[in-house]
C-alpha cells in the first residue's frame, strides 16, 4: 500500500488485512521509535525482512530512501497505490491531524501528534506542509516506477478517487 501523505494507506491496508485474514505492517509504526527518534536504517530493513518473510501479508507506507522498498515491492504479488488529488490528500491531513491532536492519541512507541505541524513552515517538521508540498515528486515516483517495470511481477492497483478506494475493499 503506498501513495502520498494522507492518501489512507494506513486506513485502507487495515481493513484489507482483516477482510483477507493477513498481518499487517504499518511502516511509520516500525520506524519512528519513542520520542520520534528514527530506527536506524539496518534495523529497519531488519524487521520490514523479517515480516515479508511470511508467504501473505499487507504493508503501508512508503520509505524508498530508507531501503525497504527493495525488501517489500520484489515480495509483493499486489501493489496497491492510493493516488488521490492533492486537495484530497491535504485535506484529510488536516483533519486527521487535528483529530489526533485534540485527542492525543497515541500514534506508535508512545508518540503523540506534535504541535509543530500547526505553525512550522518546515515540511520536515510540519505533516500538513509535507503532503501538500511532496504530493507531486510522490506522484512522479511512483510514475517511474510504473513504467520501469519495478512492479512487472506483480498486480498494480492504482486508486485515483475516494470511489476507487472504497470499492478496492468491497471487492476483496
Amino acid at each position: 500500500m503506498i501513495g502520498s501523505s494522507g492518501s489512507g494507506k494506513t486506513t485502507v491496508a487495515r481493513r484489507l488485512a482483516s477482510e483477507l485474514g493477513l498481518p499487517c505492517l504499518e511502516l511509520d509504526s516500525v520506524y519512528h521509535q519513542q520520542g520520534w527518534v528514527p530506527l536506524d536504517d539496518t534495523r529497519f530493513r531488519e524487521r520490514v525482512d523479517e515480516f515479508t518473510g511470511a508467504d501473505r501479508w499487507v504493508v503501508d507506507g512508503n520509505y524508498t530512501s530508507h531501503g525497504v522498498a527493495d525488501v517489500v515491492w520484489p515480495r509483493a504479488d499486489t501493489v496497491v497505490w492510493l493516488d488521490l488529488p492533492r486537495l484530497t490528500t491535504t485535506w484529510q491531513v488536516i483533519r486527521r491531524t487535528l483529530r489526533r491532536a485534540l485527542t492525543r492519541e497515541e500514534l506508535w512507541n508512545g508518540n503523540r501528534e506534535p504541535l509543530t505541524n500547526f505553525y512550522s513552515l518546515d515540511p520536515e517538521k510540519n505533516v500538513i506542509l509535507w503532503s501538500w508540498t511532496r504530493h507531486r515528486a510522490t506522484r512522479k515516483k511512483y510514475e517511474r516506477h510504473l513504467a520501469d517495470g519495478t512492479w512487472a511481477h506483480a498486480e498494480v492497483i492504482r486508486l485515483r478517487t475516494a470511489d476507487d478506494v472504497n470499492a478496492l475493499t468491497t471487492r476483496s
